[in-house]
């Protein structure tokens, strides 16, 4: 069975507080695009366990991988006897603000329930998916979507307008788990008009939904001054002609929305030769309903 996981990027993303349990309440809009993992899933009858490897030889392959832990989680629930053999070929930058590794997992718990004719809804897999990271829900069932609470309470949204998205990170390494601990000793931080987004999908306009005010991601307040280096990719790329430019997840990899795709080829050339120890991809919204 091969698999299609997809990247995820933050058309918004707003702080609300921090809660008792030590987690954040979030406000954002989550997108798809068109950048993928790739998981190749086979059954191996008579011989229980979960066998992974990959493409990336520092990546793990036990209980520490995502994809391992939501293979284990159904399987062991259902008490399936049988194993599975996973191959991950990962594209999607590590620790990039992109979801890679939520996706690899989603789409092995979806995977999972097929192969083994498990019976689990997407509901059901979307509230098992919480165990495993707060994005899983969302890319179980992916398209775009506003998403509260930690991440957990998802509202499917009007597809995003066609354009051309570009990807850049530069080889810098973020902790999340830093860039919110950060966050909380910020103040007067700026935050996104999530609602004017949401008005902007409703209605389809992709300039609207760019507009700066709207597409803001507040964690680059933390991460932005830390690595002058996303302001950077940001200034090529509104100066290359994309509508905005902002950093997805936590970082650090940056995207711009493009309504010319001419230009948007040009602005990834561009930053290919000025920055080549970046990865930088050309892509789009990804539509699709998992």
């Amino acid at each position: 069975m091969l698999l299609r996981a997809t990247a995820k990027i933050n058309l918004s993303l707003d702080v609300l507080g921090k809660r008792d349990d030590g987690y954040h309440e979030v406000r954002m809009i989550m997108q798809m695009v068109g950048m993928y993992d790739r998981l190749t899933l086979q059954a191996v009858s008579g011989k229980s366990g979960i066998a992974l490897e990959t493409n990336l030889p520092y990546l793990p392959t036990d209980d520490n991988n995502l994809v391992v832990r939501a293979a284990k989680l159904l399987m062991e629930e259902k008490g399936v006897t049988d194993g599975v053999k996973i191959r991950l070929d990962k594209f999607i930058p590590v620790a990039a603000g992109l979801a890679g590794g939520s996706s690899d997992a989603a789409q092995t718990m979806i995977g999972v329930n097929r192969m083994f004719h498990l019976g689990y809804s997407m509901e059901e897999l979307m509230a098992r998916g919480k165990q495993i990271g707060a994005d899983v829900p969302y890319c179980i069932m992916g398209g775009t979507a506003l998403s509260e609470g930690i991440g957990e309470i998802l509202t499917p949204l009007p597809t995003m307008p066609d354009c051309r998205i570009l990807l850049c990170k530069p080889s810098v390494s973020v902790s999340t788990k830093d860039v919110y601990k950060s966050i909380d000793e910020k103040e007067n931080l700026r935050h996104p008009d999530v609602d004017a987004q949401l008005q902007a999908l409703q209605n389809g306009d992709l300039r609207a939904l760019a507009a700066p005010d709207a597409m803001y991601n507040v964690l680059e307040e933390v991460t932005g001054e830390k690595y002058p280096i996303i302001s950077e990719i940001e200034q090529a790329m509104l100066k290359e002609g994309a509508l905005n430019a902002v950093m997805s997840g936590s970082g650090p990899t940056v995207f711009g929305i493009f309504d010319d795709a001419d230009a948007a080829e040009r602005c990834r050339d561009h930053l290919r030769a000025r920055m080549p120890s970046a990865r930088t991809f050309l892509t789009w919204p990804d539509a699709k309903k998992k």
